[in-house]
């Protein structure tokens, strides 16, 4: 079965070469020499080049000339595993199993943007990995293969994303020889299920009138890779890496107000307990008394 194989992140990385390993025929790649906005940006060329696979960098995919270089590769599938533009349909219908896209979501619930963070932000106890057949639409194509995996209150932006990996990984391997044999089957998306929006920095922002799990939440959804949940300081940005909670705290004391300061800790009264910011990128810290707001 002959692999075209479009991405241009971390994960794609992954999954490219999880199908080298498998001993995939990958005929071309599709990828991007740089990008302003993916945070887990990976150029894929090197593998092209160690693999000996033709590659090509492309802006606009759905250029008449990418359209006519991917024709030219004569695959029988295309997968697009990490590429945050929509494919047209001349590219859709170029070969014959179609174009398998990925999104880290249950699906049809929480299509759209950000699905990892904005699962950990808002507090979800499990998500999925979802494997399917683009069409017109965004991410509402038929079901190739699904897996749910749980997310644990610990669980931060960076151990979430590797859970997916692995757990994408194990599809990868159960669906590519279904794939090859021509016995898959497609499993139509039941239900409209919700589209979750582009994040913006006001999704960012601590408010320590908020409750203490919702502000580790946040904090834990938006750690590296990605640019940190923060609040303002003295008109500056804070950013906030990494939190812990405390339920020992006097209930008569207003949400903001910096109780401790022990060595690089700032320990902070929140609407229900109180939190300690253990990394941050405070230059001067706050005073006890003061109130980040």
């Amino acid at each position: 079965m002959r692999i075209a194989f479009i991405g241009s992140v971390h994960f794609s990385k992954v999954m490219l070469e999880k199908l080298i390993e498998l001993k995939s025929e990958i005929v071309g790649i599709i990828t991007k020499k740089e990008s302003g906005f993916n945070s887990d940006f990976f150029d894929l060329s090197k593998i092209a080049i160690e693999n000996n696979i033709s590659y090509k960098y492309v802006n606009d995919i759905n250029h008449p000339n990418n359209v006519a270089w991917i024709n030219e590769l004569n695959a029988d599938v295309i997968f697009c595993f990490g590429w945050s533009n929509l494919i047209k349909k001349e590219i859709l219908e170029l070969t014959e199993i179609g174009v398998i896209g990925y999104h880290p979501a249950l699906l049809p619930n929480n299509k759209g943007r950000h699905p990892l963070i904005w699962a950990k932000v808002l507090g979800l106890k499990k998500t999925g990995s979802s494997f399917f057949f683009m069409d017109e639409g965004a991410d509402s194509g038929d079901i190739l293969n699904q897996k749910e995996f749980s997310i644990d209150f610990n669980d931060n932006a960076n151990t979430l994303y590797h859970k997916m990996i692995n757990c994408a990984v194990d599809q990868v391997t159960d669906f590519l020889p279904k794939l090859k044999n021509r016995n898959y089957i497609k499993i139509p998306q039941i239900g409209i299920g919700n589209t979750w929006r582009k994040r913006n920095a006001n999704d960012g922002l601590i408010d320590f009138r908020m409750n203490s799990e919702v502000i580790s939440n946040l904090v834990r959804g938006l750690s590296e890779p990605y640019p940190g949940a923060h609040f303002i300081f003295q008109n500056k940005e804070i950013k906030v890496w990494e939190i812990s909670i405390s339920d020992n705290c006097e209930s008569n004391i207003e949400p903001g107000k910096v109780l401790n300061v022990n060595g690089n800790q700032v320990t902070v009264k929140t609407s229900n307990s109180q939190v300690t910011i253990l990394r941050h990128t405070f230059n001067e810290l706050p005073e006890i008394g003061e109130y980040l707001r």
